[in-house]
């Protein structure tokens, strides 16, 4: 008796689905324009509230399954009330979210099964440039990211770093964080809209 899959998975990812929407990309590389959305709401103080929900992609406009909800604040000792974590910690669970997602596509395309992925991300900041104290040298931002992953599968070393550093290479959030990306901020004041 011969059994056969009709749509194998392998890490979670239907590998089928994958390999099909490779090719329907190659096809038609417009389909590939997507334009993923944030709507962000002050609660007061430090605290703000941000859902997705909508988002554009395959030349249509398309909704998640669920809204999902996420808030940020400040700790007290950063005037906050701690309501959530700060926007910094977002972009860490951002890089590590993504990376991730990245080492199970990219495991399952190769035909590797695996057993763990974890990772842990942290971030070095100096608040004299967010704060306004620094001549000008100490910058707002994070000084450097450090992502150290634990993988296991049913593969070498070498092929899990190899499957780990693809992923890296891949990486929307990776990329938005190493190399220089645009931000436009516009803001709109008693309903008419300024460019800053």
């Amino acid at each position: 008796m011969t059994t056969t899959t009709e749509n194998p998975r392998r890490n979670g990812v239907d590998v089928a689905t994958l390999f099909a929407t490779l090719d329907a990309v190659k096809g038609q590389p417009e389909i590939a324009q997507f334009q993923f959305r944030a709507r962000n709401t002050w609660q007061g103080g430090t605290h703000s509230r941000t859902e997705f929900s909508d988002f554009h992609g395959a030349l249509q406009e398309m909704e998640h399954q669920h809204v999902t909800v996420v808030e940020a604040d400040h700790p007290a000792v950063l005037v906050g009330a701690d309501h959530a974590p700060t926007p910094a910690e977002y972009l860490l669970h951002a890089v590590a979210a993504c990376l991730t997602a990245g080492i199970g596509n990219i495991a399952a395309a190769r035909g590797v099964d695996l057993w763990k992925v974890s990772s842990t991300v942290e971030g070095d900041i100096d608040l004299l440039g967010i704060l306004g104290l620094s001549d000008g040298s100490v910058r707002n931002g994070f000084e450097q990211l450090r992502v150290t992953f634990d993988i296991e599968g049913d593969a070498d070393d070498d092929t899990l770093r190899a499957i780990v550093e693809q992923s890296r290479r891949r990486s929307a959030v990776y990329d938005a964080l190493t190399n220089p990306t645009p931000v436009h901020v516009d803001v709109v004041v008693g309903g008419r809209r300024e460019p800053s």
